[in-house]
């Protein structure tokens, strides 16, 4: 994998802020939780494959808001994969992201494949205590009207069948 000024290059070396190329595939996942399993083994598959992704790396960013490049590269995805982990909905980055992928799925041809790490589709659903916990938090920080938008996001995805994964080491 290529790097400039720390941002993953897509497949080609092109740097993703200076060109706007439209990319195939969008990962969205929480670094920590999945960034050196199962999200840089699926990354490097598909950069060999020659699909263009984009893999943002989030302890780069700098500020509170979505902007530019990413929303571009959001927007220009064709697919959404949205890796869903333990303490996926502790980031406010990775829920704003999975809400802007569902607003733009119901406004085009996006399709949202999403992968349920060491999770289930009910944690989604907010059907168990693991990302209830989080949503709480956000509630009181970023107010009820966010939230409300990330639980809805977090369940229209739910509804997707996707692939159940667990690491095994």
């Amino acid at each position: 994998m290529e790097h400039l000024e720390g941002k993953s290059l897509p497949h080609g070396g092109e740097s993703s802020s200076s060109s706007r190329r439209d990319y195939e595939v969008f990962l969205n996942f929480r670094g920590p939780d999945t960034r050196l399993t199962i999200t840089d083994s699926l990354y490097g598959a598909m950069i060999r494959a020659g699909i263009c992704v984009f893999k943002d790396d989030e302890e780069l960013r700098v500020g509170e808001e979505i902007g530019g490049e990413l929303l571009r590269a959001i927007s220009n995805s064709k697919i959404y994969i949205p890796i869903f982990s333990k303490d996926y909905a502790s980031s406010k980055w990775c829920l704003r992201e999975l809400a802007y992928m569902v607003e733009c799925r119901k406004r085009g041809e996006k399709v949202i494949l999403p992968i349920f790490y060491g999770v289930d589709a009910s944690d989604l659903k907010l059907k168990t205590g693991l990302y209830g916990k989080a949503l709480r938090k956000h509630k009181r920080q970023s107010g009820e009207e966010t939230a409300k938008q990330w639980e809805e996001a977090l369940r229209e995805v739910a509804r997707i069948k996707g692939w159940n994964l667990t690491d095994h080491g």
